[in-house]
């Protein structure tokens, strides 16, 4: 008879879009430290859409123009409602409309400047299983 382990929970996998080069570096390898699967893109529009099992998207969106951001998400909650968003901007107000309606409890904003481990806590607090 086999006895019942618990499996550990599965990796996070995280994607972050940052036009900034140092800002995907940066946070991809804390992430990685953290045991997290992160990768970086540049490509705002369908850049996560290369990651097959996302479980969070972290957004630099002040480094875009609004509407592509906002399509993106758009796109996001469309195709793949779990994905849990994160937007870290200067700027909280300028997407508002992406936190509109009650539903998208699966988007978040964390205001810049911020460190990596805020960025962490926030994936983690949102990502667990009840």
């Amino acid at each position: 008879m086999r006895s019942a382990r618990a499996h550990p929970p599965d990796p996070l996998h995280v994607t972050i879009v940052s036009a900034n080069p140092e800002t995907l570096d940066g946070l991809q390898t804390y992430l990685r430290q953290a045991g997290v699967d992160a990768r970086g893109t540049r490509e705002i529009e369908s850049g996560v859409a290369m990651d097959p099992h996302p479980s969070a998207a972290v957004f630099f969106p002040d480094e875009y123009p609004a509407d592509h951001v906002l399509k993106e998400i758009g796109r996001l909650r469309k195709e793949r409602p779990q994905v849990l968003v994160v937007l870290v901007t200067s700027q909280p107000h300028r997407f508002a409309k992406a936190l509109d309606g009650s539903e998208h409890t699966n988007t978040i904003v964390v205001p810049k400047p911020v460190w990596g481990w805020v960025i962490l806590d926030a994936i983690r607090g949102r990502s667990e299983v009840p």
